[in-house]
């Protein structure tokens, strides 16, 4: 298993990246940290295989950590470092490849598109750990565009007017890492953006045939039941989840929402 370190100061998106990450088989989430002092001694600590790493954080800047996790005291080597962020700008992204990262990926993003970036890192590691004595054919594959070592190509983000943070840095409004549609219906008022992405996540990590409860998705989310029922309930009324009844002996019947293909 690659065992994978999210780094993330949204507690809510670091949730719904290590529920992206758990998804792709041949990973698991090693640790969840909010800051770059934690990332780099969570590093030490477990000797995590690849790090999800933001560079906004509150501390020091996800740039720094990574610098740091390249320094002497790092285990190894330190781990490969995917870079998952919304800076876009020319220069964080040189400083990313200068040190070393693996991929650069901007938010906003589909979930999808983290799946195929793992998958494609599961790929070249193999590819990496296979290698003896490589010809030059093995390692221009191995080091050309999109192999391990040279980061691919971004996500290609979509144009949005970006809203100042907390921390005066701008950022896009959609949100990070969503599962929903392409063109995914508005939310209604008091519904967020990055909730609706972590709902979503846990509906489509459902069974098809069975569906999920409003309870189960609440205990899976960590939210109420009386949230995750209304997102649920939203998802129905744009067309992308479905409702079936479960009858039991007594009461009423419980309602099971399923993911639409």
């Amino acid at each position: 298993m690659i065992r994978v370190l999210v780094v993330d100061d949204d507690f809510m998106v670091a949730r719904l990246h290590s529920t992206l990450v758990s998804r792709v088989p041949g990973f698991e989430v090693a640790g969840v940290v909010h800051s770059g002092t934690e990332a780099l001694a969570l590093v030490r600590e477990l000797s995590p295989d690849l790090v999800l790493l933001d560079l906004y954080l509150p501390d020091v800047s996800g740039l720094e950590v990574l610098r740091g996790l390249r320094g002497d005291g790092a285990p190894g080597g330190g781990p490969d470092v995917l870079v998952v962020t919304a800076a876009r700008d020319a220069a964080s992204v040189r400083a990313a490849r200068h040190g070393g990262a693996v991929q650069y990926i901007v938010k906003p993003f589909e979930g999808r598109l983290l799946a195929e970036r793992l998958e494609r890192y599961a790929h070249q590691r193999r590819e990496f750990e296979a290698l003896t004595a490589p010809g030059q054919e093995e390692l221009d594959r191995v080091f050309s565009p999109g192999g391990t070592g040279v980061p691919g190509p971004a996500a290609a983000p979509e144009a949005r007017q970006p809203q100042p943070t907390r921390q005066g840095r701008q950022e896009p409004r959609a949100p990070v890492g969503a599962l929903a549609t392409d063109r995914p219906a508005p939310l209604p008022k008091g519904l967020t953006e990055q909730t609706a992405a972590l709902v979503r996540a846990v509906l489509d990590d459902s069974s098809a045939l069975t569906g999920v409860s409003a309870s189960e998705c609440a205990g899976r989310s960590g939210l109420s039941r009386v949230s995750a029922r209304r997102y649920l309930e939203h998802f129905v009324a744009a067309g992308t989840a479905r409702v079936t009844l479960r009858y039991g002996t007594t009461g009423r019947p419980e309602r099971r929402y399923h993911r639409v293909p």
